[in-house]
């Protein structure tokens, strides 16, 4: 399997650190409100990786943080704290905000699929693990205490940007939007890790230190975390593109400063989910949910599907009419699935050769829309049905579109439907039976008489790519050859 690794700028070939385990981190969302479809698609693309490892015969461990303490306070924030917005918006305490909005956060990964890591680490549980850390980058040289806050001495790394792929000066204090002069600082990349005095006095939670009552920066939680539950070495670290600088870049620095070797191998980041007017953020007012698709009519593995179609280092662009089609795929996909039957010896040499495609696809930088197009290459594969759901099955516990769960779903449906169109029978006029396209041609009209004319629609155009038309009569439909 070949990933492209954002600190190498190539695409890498995977090999654990650990033959028998692959260690994963993902930064997990600040929960002070509802995350919007945009931060999901990070989530959504980070479990097709672990899944795909999975498949792959690796045993995997990942950790996510919740960021449940109002510490965003940096250079790479405007400041203001969050978690306090959240409970001032609401009424409640931090804390209240922090579990309500961890549970809205899991429940819409349930509704995409997306498994709940291993190791699930609120940030404010490891407050000790932080103090502890940053003691020793004091001891080491590498924290300065100025201004009553500690600081991370970048000046002491040999390198400090690893991900940039733009000139170093566009990244100075007062260039990059959201970088706030800081007059502590002895360097323009030094970060705080750990704050007794900012400009926001009403920071909302505290805790005791050597260094004064205060609050951890921003970073430093996704270090201590992943050391907590991972050890001192990391497989895959995963995250939104944002991400890259400064969050991601700042936990290296003071990860293996800390260590004092190499820290993680492997970094994976998924590009932004846009709009018309570019990056869905919440700070635009452009907040789309999970739940807002569902008031919509949208099956949220629609939107799962859609992710899927694009490949994750590109930015993909939403709309309401890329949603529609993406439905109307996944809907279609879904009714392929349901005609297949139950039938036929498993074909090995088939399975494989359909095994090898998805693989093929996946191996290459999670390319998520070949393995999309493996799907409709087992249901036109000349096999058996009992080898293409088999295929179909297991393609699925990595893509987690829930095929053959839904296609069950479609099939009763589709039976429902024939037993209330017994009142008539079906005409072949001048062509030979078809018990397939007989079966559609009962269901369109109980889909008519249900005045689901969409539906209606939809076998009409299967049955015409089938080779056939329906005609209307009063004594039930006519099919003939096209």
């Amino acid at each position: 399997m070949k990933l492209y690794n954002t600190a190498t700028r190539n695409r890498d070939e995977f090999v654990p650190n650990h033959p028998d385990i692959v260690k994963m981190y993902t930064c997990g969302p600040t929960v002070y409100h509802f995350a919007h479809i945009g931060n999901l698609r990070s989530y959504l693309m980070e479990d097709i990786l672990e899944k795909y490892l999975r498949f792959s015969g690796y045993n995997v461990k990942r950790v996510m943080n919740i960021t449940d303490v109002g510490h965003l306070t940096s250079d790479a924030d405007e400041g203001e704290d969050k978690m306090l917005k959240g409970a001032r918006r609401e009424n409640k305490t931090v804390m209240e905000i922090a579990q309500f909005y961890t549970d809205a956060f899991f429940s819409d990964c349930e509704k995409l699929n997306i498994k709940r890591p291993d190791v699930v680490e609120p940030a404010t549980n490891l407050i000790a693990e932080y103090i502890h850390i940053i003691e020793t980058l004091i001891e080491k040289g590498y924290g300065y205490i100025a201004g009553g806050n500690v600081y991370f001495d970048t000046s002491k790394l040999e390198k400090y940007y690893v991900f940039n792929e733009f000139k170093e000066e566009d990244l100075e204090v007062g260039v990059r939007e959201g970088v706030e002069e800081d007059t502590n600082k002895k360097n323009k990349n030094d970060f705080v890790l750990w704050f007794t005095k900012s400009k926001f006095e009403d920071q909302a939670l505290k805790w005791d230190s050597p260094w004064g009552v205060g609050y951890p920066g921003w970073h430093i939680e996704c270090s201590g975390i992943s050391m907590k539950h991972l050890g001192e070495d990391l497989d895959i670290h995963c995250g939104g593109v944002d991400n890259a600088f400064p969050h991601h870049t700042n936990e290296i620095a003071q990860s293996e400063a800390y260590l004092g070797h190499k820290w993680c191998n492997y970094w994976m980041h998924v590009s932004h989910l846009n709009t018309a007017g570019g990056k869905m953020s919440k700070s635009k007012g452009e907040f789309l949910t999970v739940s807002l698709l569902e008031e919509k009519g949208y099956d949220p593995l629609a939107y799962r599907l859609f992710c899927l179609q694009s490949h994750y280092r590109r930015n993909l662009v939403f709309s309401w009419e890329n949603l529609d089609n993406a439905q109307g795929t996944y809907n279609k996909l879904i009714a392929k699935i349901a005609s297949l039957k139950e039938e036929g010896e498993i074909d090995e040499t088939a399975l494989n050769a359909l095994t090898e495609k998805f693989k093929t696809a996946l191996d290459n930088d999670l390319n998520t829309s070949l393995a999309v197009t493996a799907l409709y290459d087992v249901l036109k594969y000349k096999t058996t049905d009992n080898t293409k759901l088999k295929a179909l099955a297991s393609f699925d516990t990595v893509l987690g579109l829930d095929l053959i769960k839904k296609a069950a779903i479609k099939r009763e449906e589709l039976k429902k439907q024939a037993a209330q169109a017994q009142t008539f029978s079906v005409v072949f006029d001048g062509c030979e039976e078809n018990e397939e396209i007989k079966r559609l041609a009962e269901a369109r009209t109980a889909a008519k008489k249900a005045k689901d004319f969409a539906e209606a629609d939809r076998i009409r155009a299967e049955v015409l790519e089938k080779g056939y038309v329906i005609e209307d009569t009063a004594q039930g439909p006519k099919v003939k050859k096209a």
